[in-house]
C-alpha cells in the first residue's frame, strides 16, 4: 500500500528561493518556485514517497520481529507511531513554541519527515521576506510594530493550510491574534533547560548567527537574558494543547545527561500527546451526537 500526499497549493508573502524546507529529496525534487514582487506561489502535485512502506503483518512471529527492529532503530520506532495516529490526525498542521534551540529545530524536522508533513520556520519566513538577517534586524528596529505584522501574516497563511509542521518564533505567543491562529492546529511547547538554550545562543553568537540576544561577553550574561526572556513568554508558551519537558523525558527514561535525550526520544513524547490529543477530540465529537 502506497503512502501519498494530497495535493496543495501554497501561497505566502516571501519572495524567497529557498521558501520550503522539505526532508524528503523526492518532495524537493518536485518543488518549484516562482518569484514575484508581493508573492511566490508553490504548486505540488501528488507525490510518492517511497521511504514509507505499510506492512502487512500476517503472523504473530512477523509482528515480534517489526516490533524488535522498531526497539533497535529509534527512528523505525518514531515513524511506526507517526503512521499509527496519521489517520486520526486527519492533516491538522502541527505547531511548535518555546525557547528557539538547535533540539527544537531538529524535533521539527523529523517529525516532518515521519508525518510526511512541510516544515517551516516562521522565524526564518520572516527573516527572508525582509531581505535577510540584516535587513530584517533593521526593520525590526525602525518598525517594530510593523514587524510583529509581518509575523502575524506569516502565521495566518500557514494556520489556513494543512500538512504542516511549524517552529513557531516568540512572536507566534505575543498577542492574542496569533494565539488564535495556532488554535487552527495542534500546538506543543518544547520545554527546554535555560542552560542548553544558552549554550546554543552562545555558540550562535560565536558564529555570528542572528538572534534575538544582544551579544554579550560571557555565559552568565547570555543565561539572564534567556531566563528573562522565558519568563516574558511563559505564559504564551504555557497555552499550548501540550508540554514536552526535555527534563521530564530524561527522567523517564532514566538519564542523568540531558545531553542522551535523542531527536527521537523527543519526537516520540510528542507524537504520543497528539495521539492523546487526536483520542480526547474524538471522543469529545462522539459525546456531542445526538442520541
Amino acid at each position: 500500500m502506497e503512502i501519498t500526499t494530497t495535493a496543495m497549493s501554497m501561497k505566502l508573502i516571501i519572495n524567497c528561493p529557498k521558501l520550503l524546507r522539505f526532508h524528503s529529496p523526492l518532495l524537493q525534487s518536485h518543488a518549484s518556485v516562482r518569484n514575484s514582487l508581493h508573492f511566490s506561489v508553490i504548486s505540488h502535485s501528488t507525490v510518492r514517497n517511497p521511504r514509507f512502506v505499510t506492512c502487512c503483518l500476517s503472523n504473530e512471529n512477523t509482528s515480534n520481529t517489526v516490533a524488535e527492529v522498531a526497539v533497535k532503530d529509534p527512528s523505525l520506532a518514531v515513524k511506526k507511531k507517526a503512521a499509527d495516529i496519521l489517520p486520526e490526525l486527519k492533516g491538522t498542521s502541527i505547531f511548535l513554541v518555546g525557547m528557539a534551540s538547535s533540539i527544537k529545530t531538529s524535533l521539527g524536522k523529523l517529525l516532518a519527515d515521519s508525518l510526511r508533513y512541510y516544515y517551516f520556520d516562521s522565524d526564518s519566513l520572516v527573516l527572508e521576506a525582509a531581505g535577510g538577517e540584516s535587513a530584517a534586524k533593521a526593520f525590526r528596529e525602525s518598525d517594530e510594530r510593523g514587524y510583529r505584522e509581518a509575523e502575524t501574516e506569516v502565521l495566518k497563511q500557514l494556520s489556513s493550510m494543512g500538512r504542516l509542521v511549524v517552529c513557531a518564533g516568540n512572536g507566534a505567543v505575543q498577542s492574542s491574534t496569533n494565539l488564535a491562529l495556532l488554535r487552527h492546529g495542534v500546538s506543543i511547547w518544547i520545554d527546554v533547560p535555560l542552560d542548553m538554550v544558552t549554550r546554543g545562543v552562545v555558540e550562535d553568537q560565536s558564529e555570528d548567527t542572528a538572534s534575538e540576544f544582544y551579544v554579550l561577553p560571557n555565559d552568565s550574561q547570555v543565561l539572564a537574558q534567556v531566563a528573562a526572556l522565558y519568563q516574558q513568554m511563559k505564559g504564551g508558551y504555557s497555552t499550548a494543547d501540550a508540554t514536552i519537558s526535555l527534563q521530564k523525558v530524561a527522567n523517564q527514561l532514566g538519564y542523568d545527561d540531558l545531553d542522551a535525550v535523542t531527536t527521537e526520544d523527543m519526537t516520540m513524547e510528542v507524537l504520543k500527546e497528539i495521539e492523546k490529543l487526536t483520542r480526547v477530540k474524538k471522543m469529545l465529537a462522539e459525546a456531542a451526537k445526538p442520541f
